[in-house]
């Protein structure tokens, strides 16, 4: 019944029902009624794995008022950056550093991505939604326009993409068991490797045989949010659905390995906590992963919280652009093998300016919303069927224009790097 209840939320986004209002009052303003976020649901795979206790020990203890300028200046001596380092390079007294972390992660990169900046692009194929998460625009009680194409509508959406010269994109879905199951993204993948050399999910975690599932699909990566690493502010926030589950969520990139995933993409959503602990959590969730699996390919996103309907009741915290290149050098200074991504949450000027220090890719002919790339790509007058978007962008560039502006910078466009025998 519960189930039923909850697929109305979303189904008719006209109104809320009655029991709907009550549940989400009743949701909002008694934590007794919402189920343990620490506890697996019915169906949800345990895996075994000690990364978990690894990240958070570290960022429990984490206590970055404590690290001076010596600190500081003693990290980026370091040959080697160690988590101590880290630590030090994310903490307020590095801030007057900013400059010399610049100069460093510069160096790091270049040696290891040379020049380049990988493009790619998300494709928003539905935007029904389970999870009653306050801060995002899909979810269940937001009255939106909700939309899942069809299997000839993705396709066209892609074509249209794929014509304008990209060659990777990235599936994005609400998080719906129901309206947007696993096969359906399967059959969204196989359209895929049609049209594009490089496929991502950023989809709700599943179980390692259904990563096994869209990897033979045609899924080359996996990218999942953690949201916030902080289980105690994640609880306030995210009170009903699959996404409620803090450890299942957790564990979703290395399921996602195991099931034949040849990378994963790991993010804190910056505001939404601490973000100097976020950060860290985030950076040491790759690192110990990439000690157990040293064959996948890893990589970090930098998204700050952007404006959505709803979210002005989560008090967000202010994560200001100098802060947020602070992390960025600091994530390339720790880990100077891994891809950083900046997506289109950023302005244009910051990301021109990024890319030449220590980001390697970013996104390019954005649209968050379901089904209006034509209407956006091609200038045709849009018929007002499509779905509403998940965020508001901050740099709206086609993808010709990403292509022009980075190569204008000395740098080179990279549209991917990998084929298959």
């Amino acid at each position: 019944m519960e189930k039923q209840m909850e697929n109305q939320f979303f189904v008719d986004s006209e109104y809320l029902s009655p029991k709907a209002l009550e549940k989400k009052h009743q949701l909002e303003n008694d934590p007794s009624s919402r189920k343990n976020h620490m506890e697996y649901l019915p169906g949800m795979e345990q895996i075994e794995s000690d990364v978990c206790k690894k990240v958070m020990s570290q960022m429990n203890s984490y206590d970055y008022s404590r690290y001076t300028a010596k600190d500081v200046k003693a990290a980026l001596e370091h040959e080697n950056c160690t988590i101590e380092d880290f630590k030090a390079l994310l903490s307020p007294a590095a801030e007057p550093f900013l400059e010399q972390m610049a100069q460093k992660a510069r160096l790091e990169t270049g040696k290891h991505f040379g020049n380049t900046v990988y493009l790619f692009t998300p494709l928003y194929i539905a935007n029904y939604c389970e999870n009653y998460c306050v801060y995002c625009g899909f979810n269940c009680y937001n009255h939106i326009n909700r939309m899942k194409l069809t299997m000839e509508q993705i396709e066209h959406e892609m074509k249209i993409i794929a014509d304008s010269g990209m060659e990777e994109i990235l599936i994005l879905t609400g998080e719906s068991h129901t309206m947007s199951d696993v096969h359906y993204i399967g059959e969204a993948c196989k359209l895929a490797r049609k049209y594009f050399r490089m496929v991502g999910l950023e989809i709700y975690p599943v179980n390692t045989e259904d990563y096994c599932y869209l990897h033979e699909c045609g899924a080359d990566y996996v990218t999942v949010f953690q949201e916030t690493y902080d289980t105690e502010k994640y609880e306030t926030l995210h009170l009903m659905g699959h996404k409620r589950v803090w450890p299942y969520r957790f564990d979703a990139q290395e399921r996602a390995l195991r099931g034949g995933m040849r990378g994963v993409a790991f993010s804190a959503l910056l505001g939404l906590s601490d973000f100097r602990k976020d950060a860290l959590a985030s950076a040491l969730h790759v690192y110990y992963l990439q000690r157990k699996y040293p064959q996948a390919e890893m990589s970090l996103s930098c998204p700050r919280l952007r404006p959505i309907i709803n979210n002005d009741r989560i008090n967000p915290l202010d994560v200001h652009e100098k802060q947020l290149c602070q992390i960025i050098c600091a994530y390339r200074i720790f880990l100077p093998y891994v891809g950083i991504t900046v997506s289109s949450r950023e302005s244009a000027s910051f990301r021109n300016g990024i890319v030449k220090i220590a980001a390697t890719k970013v996104s390019a002919g954005v649209s968050t919303g379901i089904g209006d790339h034509e209407s956006k790509y091609t200038g045709k007058e849009s018929d007002g069927t499509e779905g509403d978007e998940q965020f508001e962008i901050n740099d709206s560039r086609s993808f010709d224009k990403m292509y022009q502006d980075i190569s204008k910078d000395g740098l080179q466009p990279v549209l991917n790097d990998y084929l298959y025998v």
